[in-house]
């Protein structure tokens, strides 16, 4: 009770919010002069306020200027909303903007600024893609991740080289768009936790417990909210392959550097972010309300997994080419997640498993048999011994084919086929017409 007295006499710091009338607040930051207000938008026109009072009695007041992150621009916020003409407009300025300062390619350039709209709006959709760039040293994808991340919706900037706490506190407090540069993690307890944002990250409805301490050494259990929109530049892929089916990729290091980009960022940089935000801020208010799903966007030629994160990207886009540049790039990424997947131990396992099912006529196949077979066909492209248990343990925990002794002897019965045809569409095998056997397929979707 008393916290509540505190709260109304001194103000909740907040963020943004939607209001029981359904305006909107936000909040605001001039750097140049170290103010912060909040923005009350409502029925198409806006005021700042240095605080609002709702009717149960809160006060809500902007966040102190002298906020580390934000004297510090680890966050990036808008200032003054600005208008615009149109969305075609503004995303052509969008455009326009990371086309200057950034090398990509035409379609991932479009791809990223769509993306940018997204994070403005993303609180409409319960689910979201994330976007990588990816590339060894001087491929210029950090110089990407800070011009992109510059007009992001509340763009949170962190490393590889944070600490997990501080990430999780700014996510749960902001709920704004992370940028995350060097994911390649050096040791795994980082990794563990950093994944776990990634993981639970791109759907609503799934934050992250942790344990505090308080001051009576009391266990208090805290769920951090860590959905939002996340955009990544690292020099590998995550081990995880159902992680690496929530991102769209774009490969820093198969393009030249344009003669006409500046080596280093001019000053003139931020002010045009500035610029681009507070339009931004201005599509939000605008847009927020009028955004959704839209059911009629999903390809049945993708994967369930690759639909559920695209359709709210697509349902933003108003231009058809650009959902048609988005669906390429998508079965672009799901064509590499299956050549991948169908040249991995689990992917090769399954081509020698259908085989030896199409061929056998008992009801059981020996694992002895199936170790022999691969062994022969793909021994050679492994460093490592191919045993029995090794291939018993792909079966049983990668797989999750059944499997038991007969006769002091592991077995695999026939009346798994089913499950393993199943796989072999999951991993990208497909079976040879007029043939025995199954190959991995090349570009499918």
């Amino acid at each position: 009770m008393e916290s509540s007295k505190n709260t109304q006499r001194s103000g909740m710091p907040t963020v943004s919010k939607m209001l029981p009338d359904g305006s909107l607040v936000e909040l605001v930051f001039w750097g140049n002069e170290g103010k912060t207000h909040l923005v009350h938008y409502r029925e198409g026109s806006f005021e700042l306020k240095s605080h609002i009072e709702e009717k149960d009695g809160i006060r809500l007041v902007p966040i102190s200027p002298t906020n580390n992150l934000l004297k510090h621009k680890a966050i990036l916020l808008p200032g003054q909303p600005e208008t615009y003409i149109s969305t075609e407009i503004l995303l052509k300025e969008i455009q326009e903007y990371l086309y200057r300062y950034i090398d990509l390619s035409h379609a991932f350039l479009r791809i990223a600024s769509c993306y940018i709209l997204l994070t403005w709006v993303y609180d409409a959709f319960n689910e979201l893609p994330y976007l990588r760039l990816r590339g060894d040293y001087g491929s210029g994808k950090t110089r990407a991740l800070l011009v992109i991340g510059s007009v992001c919706y509340k763009a949170f900037f962190a490393s590889g080289a944070s600490t997990v706490s501080p990430i999780f506190h700014t996510l749960n407090t902001f709920q704004g768009t992370l940028i995350f540069d060097e994911a390649d993690f050096r040791f795994s307890d980082e990794k563990a936790e950093i994944i776990k944002i990634f993981n639970n990250g791109n759907v609503r409805g799934f934050p992250v417990l942790r344990t505090a301490i308080t001051q009576k050494r009391e266990f208090d259990p805290r769920a951090f909210v860590v959905y939002g929109p996340k955009i990544v530049a690292m020099r590998r892929s995550f081990d995880d392959r159902a992680l690496e089916s929530r991102f769209i990729t774009e490969d820093m290091g198969q393009r030249t550097l344009r003669k006409d980009i500046p080596i280093n960022l001019p000053d003139i940089q931020q002010e045009e972010a500035q610029d681009l935000r507070n339009k931004l801020l201005m599509y939000r208010f605008k847009t927020l309300d009028r955004v959704s799903i839209n059911a009629n966007l999903i390809d049945p030629g993708l994967s369930p997994r690759l639909n559920q994160i695209l359709v709210p990207l697509l349902s933003i886009i108003e231009d058809d080419s650009i959902k048609k540049e988005v669906r390429e790039a998508a079965l672009a990424l799901e064509d590499d997640l299956r050549a991948e997947q169908s040249s991995s131990p689990e992917g090769l396992l399954l081509e020698v498993l259908v085989d030896l099912m199409e061929e056998c006529s008992r009801p059981t196949i020996l694992l002895s048999d199936i170790a022999d077979q691969f062994v022969n066909r793909f021994g050679k492209d492994f460093e490592r011994p191919i045993t029995n248990r090794y291939i018993g343990h792909l079966i049983r925990t990668r797989l999750r084919v059944n499997s038991y002794k007969s006769h002091g002897v592991y077995v695999i019965p026939i009346s798994e086929r089913s499950k393993v045809e199943t796989l072999c569409t999951r991993y990208g095998i497909q079976k040879i017409s007029g043939d025995v056997g199954y190959k991995a397929t090349e570009a499918e979707g």
